[in-house]
This record gives C-alpha cells, sequence and structure tokens, in this order.
C-alpha cells in the first residue's frame, strides 16, 4: 500500500515537472516571436524612412536641374536681345537709311566699303563725312552698288558729290567693254542731295530708290 502511495506521489511530481517545462518553452517561444517582430518592424521602418528620404533627395536635384534649365533658357533669350539691339542700326543714321533701302528693294550680294578704301574708290576724304554706309557689288560682274552719306559740314557737299561722280564715271569704264547691261545700268545712276544728305545708286530700281531716299531723309 505504501509502495502504491509512493508511485503516485512520483508520477504526479513528474506530470508538474513536464508541465513546468511546457509553461518555460511556450513563454521562450512567445518572447523569441516578439523579437522577431520588432526587429521587422523596425526594419520596416527604416525601409520606408530610406526610400522617402531618397525621393527627397531625387526630388531636390530634379528642382535644381529645373533651376539651372530656366536660367539657362532665360540667359540664352537674354543673350539674343541684347545681341538683336546691339545690330539695329540709329534711327535716322545713314545705316538705317540704307537698310529701309534695300529691305524694299532687293539687290545682288553685296559688301560694305570702309576706311581707306572709300578714299580710293570715292574720291574724298571720309573726314568730311560725319556718317556713311557704302554697299558695293561683291562679285565683279555687277555694277548695283549704295550709298548713303552724310556730309559735316554744308560748304563740302561739291566735293563730296564731285567724288561720287568721278565713282560713276569708273564703274562705267570698268564695265564699257565687259558686260554691256551692266554698263548702261551703271549709266543711269542716281545722285540725289537733301540736306547734308547724298544718295549715290547704281540699280535697275534707281528710281523708286531715290524716291524711297527722299522720303525716308526728313
Amino acid at each position: 500500500m505504501k509502495k502504491r502511495v509512493m508511485q503516485l506521489l512520483m508520477v504526479v511530481a513528474m506530470g508538474l515537472a513536464l508541465t513546468a517545462c511546457g509553461a518555460d518553452n511556450k513563454s521562450n517561444n512567445s518572447d523569441a516571436n516578439t523579437g522577431s517582430n520588432v526587429s521587422e518592424s523596425g526594419n520596416a521602418d527604416t525601409g520606408a524612412g530610406g526610400e522617402q528620404n531618397s525621393g527627397n533627395s531625387a526630388g531636390g536635384t530634379n528642382e535644381d536641374g529645373a533651376g539651372a534649365n530656366e536660367g539657362s533658357a532665360n540667359g540664352s533669350s537674354d543673350s539674343g536681345a541684347a545681341n538683336d539691339e546691339g545690330a539695329a542700326a540709329e534711327e535716322g543714321s545713314t545705316q538705317a537709311i540704307a537698310d529701309a533701302i534695300l529691305a524694299k528693294f532687293e539687290q545682288p550680294s553685296q559688301m560694305k566699303l570702309e576706311g581707306d578704301m572709300v578714299k580710293d574708290m570715292y574720291h574724298l576724304d571720309p573726314a568730311l563725312l560725319e556718317d556713311y554706309t557704302i554697299m558695293t557689288p561683291l562679285m565683279n560682274i555687277k555694277t548695283n552698288e549704295l550709298a548713303v552719306l552724310k556730309v559735316k559740314d554744308a560748304k563740302d557737299l561739291e566735293a563730296v558729290q564731285e567724288g561720287v561722280k568721278q565713282r560713276a564715271a569708273d564703274v562705267q569704264k570698268v564695265f564699257e567693254t565687259y558686260l554691256q547691261d551692266q554698263y548702261e545700268n551703271a549709266k543711269n545712276y542716281k545722285l540725289v542731295v537733301k540736306g547734308s544728305y547724298v544718295l549715290f545708286v547704281i540699280s535697275e530700281n534707281a528710281d523708286d530708290m531715290a524716291a524711297e531716299f527722299e522720303a525716308l531723309v526728313k
């Protein structure tokens, strides 16, 4: 009897011990799972934050890039405007008058005559002129020419006209036995004086160009 009681007590003790071990294992597993979840949650937060930071950084770069592009475009536009203003001839200048005439009456390709060439080809001292624009043929197969001269002193108008007439004679002489149509064109030149301005033009449209000059010079 006593032996059976002892066996029952041992079975109960072993059952209690097994129960206690099972509870400890469950508690440990729960703690491990909780730690794992915390770790995963932390990683997820970090990942979201990383993406947000990356997005902000990318956004900042794009804004800077857009600003740079906008600045570049504005600079280019301003620069273009400045060049256009610099190229525009002053109103009332010989260049502005010549440009206005040539805009209405297209001529063969021409080049601008300046400096010592004016003295050599027009037989006058450029120092007598306050302003001048002279366009001569780019190729020696045309006689089309336009000169708008502004004389400093009215007393020199006669000398300037004589120089222009000599220029006309030179052109005629060159083409007299060269190209007959251009020779005829050179003979029909126009010389117009209005105020301190002198116009010399050789062109098929010489009459119309002279009329435009008269309208432009006030």
